[in-house]
């Protein structure tokens, strides 16, 4: 199907061909949803919003400026990618409010963690499983607090 619009800035006419593409599967995106809802307390308290953009995936909108709009814009097409992503963000936004005004302020975000005291680091823990529980996502070691990340470079 071609669709004409009009591209206010250049002034002209432009063409382009719709496509009836689908980048997430529905059963994912049902998933993507329910990861979304779990962590909605994150966007209360953090510059951080999660929308459904339909056939795309999940849209992951943060550190709004006026009037530029998002500076960092994540699009989602699995659901353990968008929780492992939201649980980092939910768990640096708590480190970093519990080591402000300390000298361990300056660590990175596991050595902060190692400085919690052993109660700390367990409340975590569980609050990772009941994130996971609420968003349907199985956790294989529960004691893992931080994603480990594969780099994965194609030629």
């Amino acid at each position: 199907m071609l669709i004409w619009f009009m591209d206010i800035k250049r002034k002209r006419q432009v063409k382009t061909v719709k496509r009836e593409e689908k980048y997430i599967t529905a059963e994912e995106s049902v998933s993507c949803q329910k990861v979304a809802e779990a962590f909605k307390e994150l966007y209360e308290n953090d510059d951080i919003v999660v929308l459904d953009a339909g056939k795309y995936g999940f849209v992951e909108l943060q550190y709004y400026e006026f009037p530029m709009g998002f500076s960092e814009v994540v699009t989602y097409t699995d659901s353990r990618s968008l929780f492992d992503d939201l649980w980092e963000e939910w768990l640096a936004t708590q480190l970093l409010d519990w080591a402000s005004g300390t000298p361990v302020a300056d660590m990175d975000n596991e050595d902060i963690f190692k400085c919690l005291p052993q109660e700390k680091q367990r409340e975590f823990m569980d609050r990772r499983l009941s994130f996971a529980e609420k968003a349907g996502i199985g956790i294989t070691d529960p004691e893992q607090v931080f994603v480990e990340r594969t780099l994965v470079l194609s030629d």
